[in-house]
């Protein structure tokens, strides 16, 4: 017999007691435990944990589950999410005409490295639509170009939110879609979109950052995901990695090392995502792997 599986992850002011209660609510209401994970952060006093379960008891519905830990939750001060372990994360593709990263989360979709589905790419470019046809992936084209005025930028970024809406999108991915959103859009986006940066932050931001890393001489490259803010490359850091070079690379060498990096980083980035493993906590992030 199968067991619905639920993810809870949930974070608090630190006291004691909390793993006791929350693992006792669960066995109370028919819930087996398959794994678990916490921290505490003594700079912030804060408390976190994630919860992965199965509900064992038929007696105990869906309704109550979440009705009955509300109540708990509420009486700790908790910030929590209660998500089905079975459901794929609905995710939307950005891009403009860089496409090493679509390309490298279209295929971990297809082969099943990546538990979501993706309902749409938008881009500002056409570059990419037989790229998208190949996954039978609806390809939106938003034409937006460099230097556009307020007004057209708002206009498309809403559309981008009618395509949210229709699709029921969980997240949005900046896979090097190379324009700076609106402070609105980011607002309306905190904690479900993320970017990729092609350097490690915070070095080397704006403009060609492998000619900038390459005219300093750097020994590493690496690329950055994180959360998509107002503050633009600001944003809670989600994943970096980095690759070392020398110097016998020029800047192109540098790019095409780079880009195998970010497509690596971004990819770790959405999974976790998807399998709730990230929480906030204030400017950075707790990411349970």
């Amino acid at each position: 017999m199968i067991h619905p599986e639920y993810i809870l992850t949930l974070s608090c002011h630190d006291q004691r007691g909390i793993v006791h209660r929350v693992s006792g609510f669960l066995a109370e209401h028919g819930c087996n435990i398959i794994d678990s994970a916490q921290f505490g952060d003594a700079e912030t006093q804060r408390f976190f944990m994630r919860v992965h379960f199965a509900r064992e008891d038929g007696a105990v519905s869906d309704a109550m589950l979440r009705e009955d830990f509300a109540g708990l939750a509420n009486a700790m001060g908790m910030e929590w999410a209660l998500h089905d372990g079975h459901a794929k994360p609905r995710v939307m593709l950005m891009v403009s005409k860089i496409g090493h990263c679509l390309n490298d989360l279209l295929f971990r979709y297809k082969s099943g490295l990546l538990p979501v589905e993706i309902p749409a790419i938008v881009s500002n470019h056409m570059d990419f639509y037989q790229l998208a046809a190949s996954y039978n992936i609806p390809f939106h084209h938003l034409p937006l170009a460099t230097g556009a005025p307020e007004s057209a930028k708002l206009a498309q970024e809403a559309r981008v939110v009618e395509l949210m809406e229709t699709h029921q999108v969980d997240l949005v991915v900046l896979a090097r879609y190379m324009q700076i959103l609106s402070p609105s859009m980011c607002e309306r986006l905190k904690g479900k979109a993320i970017n990729i940066h092609h350097s490690f932050l915070p070095s080397f931001k704006g403009a060609k950052p492998y000619a900038q890393a390459h005219k300093r001489g750097v020994k590493l490259i690496g690329a950055t995901a994180h959360f998509v803010t107002g503050d633009l490359d600001e944003g809670p850091i989600i994943e970096q990695d980095v690759e070392r070079v020398d110097h016998a690379m020029d800047s192109d060498a540098l790019t095409a090392i780079g880009r195998d990096v970010e497509c690596v980083v971004l990819a770790r980035a959405v999974k976790w995502f998807v399998e709730h493993r990230i929480l906030l906590n204030g400017d950075r992030t707790v990411i349970f792997k």
